[in-house]
């Protein structure tokens, strides 16, 4: 089951008290006190681990409590401190204190080991309170108590590039084929139900990671559809890659004009970031002109399609690439607009290629 955001409250662990004790051995005159002190309570540590992508483990438990330190013991025997407490979370989880809405850690590098809240310290024995006007203390400390604290964890996923599209657009079908992910493939609506990653593989030693989330409708931003539950599992991703639909009843100008104002919407940096447009399903066009359609999309963004074709794009239909010429690259405009068909493989091997291409351009 994918969770991406829970909440529950957490507990350090508390102090272990100090001993009241009295040495009593035979032939030891006035022995005097020799309590121990108690033993530090447990402390509570993130972990970010790359072996686990979801928030599951942590659904419908409310309380994470550390172990308390053991109370000291007669002999000047301090008492055994607790073990500490590690919660284990993906990549990408940003931790919250549920209270005040603040951001307290975000954990994004694997082998993160960050330390939430120290347990409490164990209290002092009565040996420590001995003096020459008192010098049979009773007294010992009790225990320092832990922290408490009420949290919410939310899971961005950390990818590359980013599909944002309508729903059945091809997203999914383009992130099978192209990764080793398998997300389910169907012919209706919303068949993506929570976000996919995929490792895309360019050439022998190069790669990038691929993200799928559900599609996004009009009103996305405002929580219709699946749309705002999963938008921010794109908020961190360096590319976006716009799946237009050519066999959709929608213009291609119309279907890109909303995902962008929805993105914006929801975020206006995410909507800044490096981003590419696939036309999809050309395998499917009922239309009488598709070629003619492509260069009047490409007109209408107010580009000039390409003649050149270092991508190695399928020339049966125009499509548009930036001219890198210098390395100038302008991320107001698309890397490149092309034409694709999961169907019948046309334009998927060479796409790989431009992704990688526009993710260099930092």
């Amino acid at each position: 089951m994918f969770i991406d955001s829970v909440r529950f409250t957490v507990k350090s662990g508390k102090g272990g008290q100090g001993c009241s004790s009295f040495r009593r051995e035979k032939f030891v005159v006035k022995g005097g006190p020799d309590g121990g002190d108690g033993g530090k309570g447990g402390d509570v540590y993130f972990i970010v681990d790359n072996n686990t992508d979801t928030l599951s483990t942590f659904k419908g438990r409310r309380l994470y409590k550390a172990e308390n330190g053991v109370q000291g013991m007669g002999r000047r025997m301090t008492g055994k401190s607790a073990p500490d407490m590690f919660l284990i979370v993906p990549p990408g989880t940003q931790v919250f204190n549920d209270d005040t809405g603040e951001l307290m850690h975000d954990l994004l590098v694997e082998g993160t080991k960050e330390l939430l809240m120290e347990g409490g310290k164990g209290g002092l024995g009565n040996v420590h309170f001995k003096n020459s006007r008192n010098q049979r203390p009773t007294y010992f400390q009790p225990g320092l108590p832990g922290i408490s604290l009420n949290l919410r964890l939310e899971l961005k996923l950390i990818a590359d590039v980013g599909l944002v599209g309508y729903p059945n657009v091809g997203k999914s079908t383009l992130i099978s084929l192209s990764s080793n992910a398998t997300p389910e493939v169907a012919d209706y609506e919303f068949t993506t139900l929570t976000p996919k990653l995929g490792v895309v593989d360019v050439g022998e030693y190069n790669s990038f990671v691929m993200a799928d989330i559900p599609g996004i409708i009009d009103g996305a931003s405002e929580g219709r559809g699946l749309g705002l539950e999963f938008l921010r599992h794109i908020e961190r991703t360096k590319s976006l890659l716009f799946m237009v639909d050519m066999a959709n009843h929608r213009e291609p100008m119309a279907q890109l004009e909303v995902l962008k104002e929805e993105l914006k919407k929801f975020s206006p940096e995410l909507a800044g970031r490096h981003y590419a447009i696939a036309l999809t399903k050309t395998d499917a066009y009922y239309g009488e002109d598709l070629e003619g359609d492509i260069k009047t999309f490409v007109e209408e963004l107010g580009l000039e399609l390409a003649e050149s074709n270092e991508f190695g794009f399928d020339k049966k239909l125009p499509y548009y690439v930036q001219d890198l010429t210098f390395n100038r690259f302008d991320s107001s405009k698309p890397m490149f607009v092309l034409p694709l068909s999961s169907v019948t493989r046309f334009n998927t091997a060479s796409i790989r290629f431009a992704l990688y291409e526009m993710l260099g351009q930092k």
